[in-house]
C-alpha cells in the first residue's frame, strides 16, 4: 500500500510538471560557440520543426520536407549544418531563396546558409537523404529477426542527426518537433516522440514532441515491430520474435522510474518505452526521449543487464534535461548519468548489487585510461577539446568512468544528504538548459563545496588534470571478494590436476561475476582456458557480456579447442556493439592474427552500423578492396 501511495504522488507530481514544461522552457538558454557545428543560433535560432518524410527502402532514402519556424528575433540568415544531403529547394516563408553551401568538411559537413528578412518566421527546405548517410543503418530482411521485412533505425549522437536532417546540430540547441512519417504498408513507425503503439494500415503516422530536444536526440526506427505495456506509462517495443523476451527482461522498469524520481525529481517525460533494436546497433543504449534504443545483447533471460536500462533512464534528467553545451562538456552528460545509474541499481537492487557494477567501472576507467596515458595523456582529462576531431571519438571510460568516480568522491566527501540536495537542485535550477564544465564548477563552488572540500577533492586535478588522481574512490564488492576467492580455489585445484568443479558455487552468479572472474584470470594457458571451457561452456554462452569477455584471455592465448574461432567470428558477425568488437579486434591484432581479423571483419562489415564500421576501418586499416 505504501508503495501504491508514494506511485500516487509522484504522477501528481508528474501532472504538475508537465502543467509547467512550457513555462520552463521559455527559460532555455543558447549556448557558446560550438566546434562541431556550423550554426550560428546566436545570429538565428530555431525554436520548432515541422518534418514530413517518406522512408523508401529499395533506394534506402528519406525525402521531404524539414520546416523551421525561427526565434523571433533573429538576423540575416539562418545558418544549418548538413552532411551530403541531397537539397532540392528552399523556401522562407513560402518563396524559393538562394542558399549558399559552404566548403564541405570531412568531419563536420557543409553549412546551408539562407538569407532571412526582418520579418522571416519559416524556413522550409526540400531534401534527401544519400545512400551511405551515417546516421542511417538500413537493414535487409534477413538481417532482421523475423527475416520477411527491412528494418531502419537512426543514430543520431553525437553529430550525425545532420547526415538526415539539415539542422542546426548542437547540443545547446533545443526545439519542439511535429513529424509525418509515411512507411511501406505492414510496418510500424517510431521516433523520440508521442508513439503509436500498433501498426495502421496505411502507413502514415504522426508524432509531436512538444519538449525542447537537441538534434542528437531525433531519433527514427521503421521495421515489424510490436508493442507490449510494462506498466502505465512504461513499454518495450521490438520485433516479434523479441517481444516476450525483451517484456521479462525489463520487468522493473517502473520501479526503476519510481526510484529515479525519488532520487531527484519527476520524470518529465511523459512515458518511458524501450525499442529493442536488430544486433547490428553500435551502442548498449541511446538515450532518445520517450524511446530508448537499446541493444538486444542484454536480453539474457536472467535480469542482470538491466543496468543499462537505469543508465538510458537516468539521461532523463543528465543530458536530456540538463544538456552538456558542447561535446568538449560530454562528461557532464555521461559522468552524471554513470553515477544516477549506480545509484537508481542501489535503490532497486542493494548496494552490494550496485558495488559489483562500480567495479567493474573502476575496472575499465584504469586498463582504458592506462592505454590512453601510454599514447596521449591529453585526452584523460574530463574536460575536453574536441575540435578538430570527432566528438565520437570521446566516447569512452574518461567521460563515464571517471567521470563517475569524479561525482562519486563529490558525494563521499560532503555526504549523501548535502550531495543529493544539491544534485536535485542541479536538475530542477538548470532543467531546458545547456552547461558548460566552467558553469557546472562554478556552481559547485558556490551551492555546494567549501574552500577545504574543494582542495580536499582536488576539483581541477580531476577535471583538467591527467591520468587518474591519486584520491580515486575505489568501489569494494563483497561478491566479487567471494568470485576471487572461488576462482583461486579453482586454479590450485586444476594445479593438482582436478578439473574445476561447475556446481560450486557459482549457480547464482550474475553477468557480472561471471564477467569478473574471467578477468581475474591473468594470461591463463591453454590447458587452463580448455577446463574452464569445458566446465562454464563459454565459448558457446549466448550472453554476448560473458562471450565479450572470455574471447579477449582466449583469443591472446591462441585457443582454438571447442570450436572457439567458430563461436567467435559468428558473434561478431551477428553484433555490431563496438564495446565488444574493439577490444575484440584489438586482441586480434596484438596476437600476430591480423588475417583472421580481417577475414571475419569482410563478412562482418556489411552488418555494422557506420559509428562501428569507421572505428573498426581505423582500427584495422581496413580497406575494402582487401575483402
Amino acid at each position: 500500500m505504501k508503495r501504491i501511495h508514494t506511485l500516487g504522488l509522484l504522477f501528481t507530481a508528474f501532472a504538475v510538471a508537465c502543467t509547467s514544461v512550457q513555462e520552463q522552457v521559455e527559460e532555455t538558454t543558447i549556448a557558446p560557440p560550438d566546434p562541431h557545428s556550423f550554426s550560428r543560433p546566436d545570429i538565428t535560432a530555431v525554436s520548432h520543426l515541422d518534418l514530413n518524410l517518406n522512408v523508401d527502402f529499395n533506394g534506402q532514402q528519406l525525402s521531404g520536407t524539414a520546416t523551421w519556424t525561427l526565434a523571433p528575433e533573429h538576423g540575416d540568415e539562418l545558418i544549418l549544418d548538413t552532411y551530403e544531403l541531397l537539397l532540392e529547394h528552399v523556401q522562407v516563408d513560402g518563396q524559393d531563396v538562394a542558399y549558399t553551401l559552404g566548403k564541405k568538411d570531412a568531419i563536420l559537413g557543409e553549412a546551408l546558409i539562407i538569407p532571412l528578412q526582418k520579418d522571416s518566421k519559416q524556413v522550409s527546405i526540400a531534401y534527401k537523404t544519400t545512400p551511405g548517410a551515417r546516421a542511417l543503418q538500413w537493414l535487409e530482411p534477413g538481417q532482421t529477426a523475423g527475416k520477411q521485412l527491412p528494418f531502419l533505425f537512426t543514430q543520431s549522437q553525437a553529430i550525425l542527426a545532420r547526415t538526415w536532417l539539415p539542422c542546426q546540430d548542437s547540443p545547446g540547441v533545443r526545439y519542439s518537433y511535429n513529424a509525418t512519417i509515411q512507411v511501406p504498408e505492414g510496418m510500424l513507425a517510431l521516433m523520440s516522440a508521442t508513439n503509436p503503439q500498433e501498426k495502421n494500415a496505411d502507413g502514415r503516422y504522426t508524432f509531436t514532441m512538444e519538449i525542447p530536444i537537441p538534434s542528437y536526440l531525433m531519433a527514427l526506427s521503421v521495421g515489424d515491430i510490436a508493442f507490449k505495456a510494462v506498466s502505465e506509462r512504461t513499454g518495450v517495443y521490438a520485433e516479434p520474435a523479441m517481444l516476450e523476451k525483451a517484456a521479462w527482461e525489463f520487468a522493473e522498469m517502473e520501479e526503476m522510474v519510481v526510484q529515479a524520481e525519488a532520487l531527484y525529481g519527476p520524470y518529465i517525460w511523459g512515458r518511458y518505452d524501450v525499442l529493442v533494436l536488430p544486433p547490428s546497433f553500435p551502442f548498449g543504449g541511446m538515450e532518445n526521449p520517450r524511446l530508448t534504443f537499446a541493444t538486444p545483447t542484454v536480453i539474457t533471460g536472467d535480469r542482470s543487464l538491466t543496468s543499462l536500462i537505469a543508465h538510458e533512464l537516468a539521461h532523463s534528467w543528465s543530458g536530456n534535461l540538463v544538456t552538456n553545451a558542447t561535446w568538449n562538456d560530454f562528461w557532464l552528460n555521461e559522468g552524471f548519468t554513470t553515477y544516477f545509474e549506480m545509484r537508481i541499481m542501489e535503490a532497486v537492487y542493494g548496494r552490494d548489487y550496485s558495488e559489483m557494477i562500480a567495479s567493474i567501472s573502476h575496472q575499465d576507467m584504469v586498463a582504458d585510461i592506462t592505454e590512453l596515458m601510454a599514447e596521449d595523456s591529453l585526452v584523460t582529462s574530463l574536460k575536453m577539446n574536441m575540435a578538430g576531431t570527432d566528438p565520437d571519438d570521446g566516447v569512452g571510460a574518461v567521460a563515464y568512468d571517471k567521470g563517475y568516480h569524479f561525482l562519486r568522491l563529490c558525494e563521499e566527501t560532503v555526504g549523501r544528504e548535502r550531495w543529493d540536495g544539491f544534485l536535485s537542485s542541479h536538475f530542477s535550477g538548470n532543467k531546458f538548459k545547456s552547461m558548460t564544465t566552467e558553469a557546472f564548477l562554478q556552481q559547485l563552488k558556490e551551492e555546494l563545496l567549501s574552500a577545504e572540500e574543494w582542495q580536499a577533492i582536488g576539483v581541477d586535478n580531476w577535471v583538467y588534470g591527467y591520468g587518474i588522481p591519486a584520491n580515486c574512490p575505489v568501489p569494494s564488492s563483497d561478491r566479487f571478494a567471494k568470485v576471487d576467492a572461488l576462482r583461486i580455489k579453482m586454479l590450485e585445484a586444476m594445479a593438482n590436476g582436478h578439473a574445476p568443479n561447475r556446481l560450486a558455487g557459482t549457480a547464482d552468479w550474475t553477468t557480472h561475476e561471471w564477467v569478473h572472474f574471467i578477468r581475474g584470470l591473468e594470461n591463463p594457458g591453454l590447458e587452463q582456458l580448455m577446463k574452464f571451457d569445458n566446465a562454464f561452456l563459454f565459448s558457446q554462452t549466448t550472453n554476448a557480456e560473458i562471450m565479450a569477455a572470455w574471447m579477449q584471455p582466449a583469443i591472446r592465448a591462441g585457443y582454438t579447442a571447442n570450436d572457439f574461432e567458430q563461436h567467435a567470428a559468428d558473434f561478431l558477425i551477428s553484433v555490431g556493439r563496438r564495446k565488444f568488437l574493439t577490444p575484440t579486434y584489438r586482441a586480434m591484432l596484438e596476437s600476430g592474427k591480423r588475417d583472421w581479423a580481417l577475414a571475419i571483419y569482410a563478412q562482418a562489415r556489411p552488418n555494422y552500423h557506420a559509428v562501428s564500421r569507421e572505428t573498426m576501418d581505423d582500427l584495422l586499416n581496413y580497406e575494402e578492396s582487401e575483402s
